[in-house]
């Protein structure tokens, strides 16, 4: 197998003991190349059959699994000491079935790539190398979570929409029937709202009624009366005094369904409202001012207080100071919040001011224009924590027409906030004089009103 330096060792054929017969040690020398012969040649025993060996695993990963029952810390039972062939085997068998981790190829010092895994293309436990946004371990795809994240929110503002229409429409008090009203005016391109405030108790306490200065009185009358015309040359809101000077024409009984002649007696307007309720209150604004009325909505005592208390509020600029006891008014000049019971104490005050009706008209006006401003913010409608009390306090006692949708109320209601907003006309119905202590219409005013109106044009008539 080697071969040694002549001359040395001659004497000693049986090859032990072979050493240098210098006195100085021999130096390196190249050794020649010994290559291994292969089994089948002349002179080499066959090997034994090996057993089909199995893909080298990284390092890391050549630890034996553990049974259920092995200990931790302890290799298994059935696994063979470390460098020890597995009983029976013989140490070439054994070498077959391990990978010590040498003889890889590779030059000492360089990385090894290790061989993928299944599982993915990092393996179990390893970062994918796929493209970013895809596996477990990459970035997250925000276009995709913005994409879903408004779907989500897009599918919940409908739902809640939905079901604060359904909800809202539900609690509407339709119990005013137009059609019973007869010998109507043709219509004309405005939509026209007659907007009543009644002295109404309905649901009220005693204790209510006394710290509101309602009275205890049985029925309702009309506490206020105005019209409003939602026009898209602007709108109009016109008040009708309570004490207008006004003829009962025939109508039909709202309830008995019977004709009544008119006998063309003159009476005060709220008087109507007494008589036969909200259906020949229509019929006589209609009869007297030549304009058809297209909807119906009246609130109470106890709602328009309620309304104001569930918007925290509303702010006033009161211009005189004014006090009345039947009233329960008592204000100072200059800006203020009104709370519910302030608030109705400020329009139905009549007897602090000389021009009773027409000054309370104007503070009415004044007052409705500003609880529409004030309400129909983004703060009110998109808070649910105001809109919904706003709404119950409100759909609870507003009597509407038949045929009045929410959207038609939303209409009003934006109607009334764009005349506060300077978008339009608020003024009382002209006056030419009284009779009898009724107020007489400036008729050829109230004519020139109605024909603006009726054609959709900005009103340019000045009233009281």
């Amino acid at each position: 197998m080697s071969e040694w330096p002549e001359g040395r060792g001659d004497a000693r054929e049986d090859g032990y003991g072979r050493g240098s017969a210098q006195a100085q040690p021999e130096g390196p020398r190249r050794m020649p190349h010994v290559q291994r012969r292969q089994p089948g040649q002349p002179g080499v025993p066959p090997q034994p059959q090996q057993r089909p060996q199995r893909p080298q695993q990284p390092p890391q990963s050549r630890r034996p699994q553990q049974s259920p029952g092995d200990r931790p810390g302890r290799p298994p039972a059935s696994a063979p000491a470390y460098g020890v062939p597995p009983q029976g085997q013989g140490h070439e068998a054994y070498e077959g079935g391990y990978d010590s981790g040498y003889n890889t190829g590779q030059v000492y010092g360089t990385p090894q790539r290790s061989p993928q895994r299944p599982g993915g293309p990092g393996g179990p436990g390893l970062p994918p190398t796929g493209r970013p946004g895809r596996g477990p371990g990459s970035a997250p795809d925000w276009r995709k979570r913005i994409k879903i994240g408004s779907i989500v929110l897009a599918t919940a503002l409908l739902a809640t929409t939905i079901g604060t229409y359904f909800w809202a429409d539900s609690k509407v008090r339709r119990e005013v029937d137009l059609a019973k009203v007869i010998e109507r005016p043709k219509e004309g391109d405005c939509t026209t709202y007659l907007i009543v405030g009644s002295d109404s108790r309905e649901g009220m306490s005693d204790e209510e009624k006394k710290k509101l200065h309602t009275g205890s009185a049985e029925g309702k009358r009309t506490d206020s009366m105005m019209i409003l015309a939602a026009c898209s040359g602007g709108n109009s809101m016109i008040s009708l005094p309570r004490d207008s000077d006004v003829e009962i024409p025939s109508f039909v009984g709202s309830q008995s369904g019977k004709k009544y002649a008119g006998t063309g007696k003159h009476t005060k307007l709220n008087a109507a409202y007494a008589e036969d309720g909200p259906e020949l209150l229509v019929r006589t604004v209609e009869y007297n001012t030549g304009l058809r009325i297209d909807h119906y909505a009246e609130i109470g005592f106890a709602g328009f207080a309620n309304i104001v208390d569930a918007l925290g509020g509303v702010d006033m600029n009161i211009e005189k100071a004014f006090k009345d006891e039947k009233s329960g008014a008592d204000f100072k000049a200059g800006e203020q919040t009104l709370n519910g019971e302030q608030a109705l104490a400020f329009v139905r005050t009549r007897y602090a001011f000389a021009e009773s009706d027409l000054a309370r008209t104007k503070n009415q006006q004044k007052f409705l224009a500003t609880l529409a401003n004030q309400a129909a913010t983004p703060g009110t409608i998109l808070n649910p924590f105001k809109l919904y009390p706003v709404l119950g306090a409100g759909l609870d006692t507003l009597i509407v027409d038949k045929d009045m949708s929410l959207w038609d109320m939303g209409e009003m209601f934006f109607a009334m906030k764009g005349i506060s907003g300077g978008d339009g006309v608020s003024m009382n119905m002209p006056i030419a004089g009284e009779r009898g202590g009724n107020l007489l219409w400036d008729k050829p005013k109230v004519q020139q009103i109605v024909k603006q109106i009726q054609n959709d044009e900005k009103v340019t008539v000045t009233g009281n």
